[in-house]
């Protein structure tokens, strides 16, 4: 289940802004240059695009000095930061049901993880085929495995989990910090990056498991999935709120601010589905022209007052050009 336009939970954000305050950096410095503000960060189910992301990433490098942000920041996503998904893990009978639903719902953290699952050798292996494209290449798997090996340790109750971090890049000149999160076991420069553990810890069992939770948690998830999936074609979004908003069509940058993104970004992403906004609002202005010239008698000017036209002759003109037939020919095949 691909997701091509991937974005990523907003308390993500609010836990690197916090991490950044930590270091003398205010959030302001850290969000600048994206269309971000903290406030609207708090609002329950926000998520951030990827260009906002990236250069709340590349800001805080900058800013703080810490080489190691993605081990740091990795280390405070606790269970309670994957919201949904955190309190669905915490249900789980063992650890081997914290996996089984962790690859069924980690696109709803990381839409752009692709995340393979093999047990072999005695060992269980994640590993990722792909990270974050909008970060660097460090930041994506010390996040992800930090994260993992954070909160694994968490459900189990446990730090005698033994973890091997195979990871595509050169060892760091920092490399202590990831003997600190990790342990000995870590080995740079290998082909692919892969996290692993006993397979033995698959039998543990959770003192937090309650099964009769883990159902309701896992609809909730269900949802959440379905609805990344369905707002994953910005076109269709578009033309779905410009519905809503019947005779009061907004202009494209208001558009973009309604649907959480830059109108850069906005005219880059439609402009990838070889789309543009004008289009889509000539679509939905006929939809609506045509089921009132169909299914009323309203006239004409109240018409195209209603689609966003103060001239009738404007209004007729236009409707030729979208649909090929004057009004009075569209009413009249009604």
């Amino acid at each position: 289940m691909a997701i091509s336009n991937p974005t990523t939970p907003a308390q993500y954000v609010i836990i690197l802004l916090d991490l950044a305050r930590q270091r003398g950096v205010s959030a302001n410095q850290v969000l600048q240059n994206t269309t971000l503000e903290e406030s609207s960060l708090a609002s329950i189910g926000a998520r951030v695009n990827e260009d906002d992301f990236q250069i709340l990433i590349e800001n805080a490098y900058r800013l703080t000095g810490d080489r190691a942000l993605g081990l740091h920041l990795g280390a405070r996503l606790n269970l309670s930061a994957h919201a949904t998904v955190g309190q669905a893990f915490m249900t789980c009978e063992n650890l081997e049901q914290v996996l089984n639903f962790l690859l069924k719902y980690y696109r709803i953290l990381a839409p752009a993880l692709d995340l393979r699952y093999e047990q072999r050798d005695g060992r269980c292996w994640l590993i990722p085929e792909t990270t974050d494209p909008a970060v660097r290449d460090e930041f994506g798997h010390e996040l992800l495995f930090a994260t993992i090996v954070y909160n694994l340790k968490l459900l189990v109750g446990s730090n005698e989990v033994q973890f091997r971090v195979e990871l595509p890049y050169a060892e760091p000149d920092y490399v202590a910090e990831y003997e600190a999160q990790f342990g000995e076991e870590l080995f740079f420069g290998a082909r692919q990056g892969s996290l692993s553990f006993g397979d033995e810890w698959l039998a543990a069992e959770l003192p937090s498991s309650n099964p009769a939770l883990l159902a309701l948690y896992e609809q909730e998830c269900q949802r959440l999935l379905s609805d990344l999936v369905d707002q994953d074609n910005l076109s269709d979004q578009t033309s779905q709120l410009l519905r809503k908003l019947e005779g009061h069509y907004p202009q494209m940058p208001q558009v973009a601010e309604m649907l959480n993104m830059s109108p850069r970004t906005f005219r880059r992403r439609l402009a990838a589905e070889e789309v543009s906004f004008q289009q889509l609002l000539d679509s939905v202005r006929t939809e609506h022209a045509t089921h009132y010239l169909k299914t009323t008698s309203l006239p004409l000017a109240s018409i195209a007052y209603m689609v966003g036209f103060n001239d009738v002759s404007n209004f007729r003109r236009a409707y030729i050009k979208w649909t090929g037939m004057t009004p009075r020919e569209a009413r009249d095949t009604a």
